[in-house]
């Protein structure tokens, strides 16, 4: 298998069926540079406008509608000394009485240690003093082309992925994603050092990264919705808003999942999830919502 070393010379604002900066063969590694939220890179040059500008995107030899393109998130490696966030939590998290008292929300930019692998606010306000975090590498927006030949903003997500902020999509975790277009056309970018559930300020902590990913083609997979999983467990994705639409669908996805890989049927699925099923809050912020629906693989037997 080889690897690539994808470097763009145009990011997109749009996840879609457009022409592919890169061709690569079934199980191929690409390693690429993203820039940030609002299109600056490593270096804190401006080389695109927001949102979430895109890599991509990248033609998988051999994928076709009714496939996955199953994407392992091999390493992310952060390649700059500072990130951003907004300040103040969104309008829409809190109640409508709230939102009067709500401060400002200004641009804070938190200060990056790249060796001992932290993050902490540049200039602390009141309480926060002490206040440093291990960095948690994620990817806020990525995937595939939408069917029938749409172009879907960066700044929401669907079926076929794209501004999801779920914090389990980082190094070691590996996601399918429904193929709708030929080549599935794969799109990454958005990448966060660390973020909290849901995206509740607007953002995680903006940065740039080298992101090393594998891409492979399964046949014929027969997924709706993204699905992935870590080393502990699985998990399906939903999009949509209102916040339950997007629990239905990942909960419909993980019955199907649940039914062809584990051959559990509706009651064995149902008496499963009713007891050990665990909800994650992806974004909250965007025009679509996204909601993970996880389960342990301790307590799966696959057949």
């Amino acid at each position: 298998m080889t690897t690539h070393r994808f470097i763009p010379t145009v990011y997109h604002n749009v996840i879609g069926t457009l022409a592919p900066a890169l061709h690569v063969a079934d199980g191929d590694t690409v390693v690429t540079q993203t820039l940030d939220a609002i299109g600056y890179d490593r270096d804190g040059i401006k080389r695109a406008s927001g949102p979430n500008p895109m890599n991509g995107p990248i033609f998988v030899e051999g994928a076709e509608p009714g496939d996955a393109l199953k994407v392992e998130i091999v390493s992310m490696i952060p390649t700059r000394d500072t990130g951003f966030t907004r300040s103040v939590v969104a309008a829409n998290v809190v109640d409508p009485e709230t939102v009067r008292d709500l401060p400002p929300g200004d641009m804070a930019i938190w200060a990056i240690d790249r060796e001992a692998m932290t993050v902490r606010l540049s200039e602390p306000v009141v309480g926060l003093e002490d206040f440093v975090l291990p960095l948690a590498p994620m990817i806020g927006c990525f995937g595939v082309a939408p069917s029938l030949g749409q172009a879907i903003s960066t700044a929401t997500s669907g079926e076929y992925g794209g501004n999801m902020d779920y914090r389990l999509f980082g190094p070691g975790t590996t996601v399918r994603f429904p193929v709708a277009a030929p080549g599935a056309r794969f799109f990454l970018g958005d990448c966060h050092a660390v973020q909290g559930d849901g995206e509740i300020v607007g953002t995680g902590i903006e940065t740039t990264f080298e992101v090393t990913v594998r891409l492979t083609v399964e046949k014929k997979a027969g997924l709706v919705w993204p699905r992935g999983e870590t080393a502990e467990d699985i998990f399906t994705i939903g999009n949509a808003r209102p916040l339950d639409q997007a629990l239905q669908h990942a909960t419909s996805e993980m019955l199907s999942w649940l039914a062809s890989d584990y051959g559990l049927d509706r009651t064995a699925a149902s008496h499963l999830l009713g007891q050990v099923v665990r909800y994650d809050v992806g974004n909250v912020f965007d025009p679509a919502y996204t909601m993970a629906c996880r389960v342990a693989k301790k307590w799966l037997v696959r057949r």
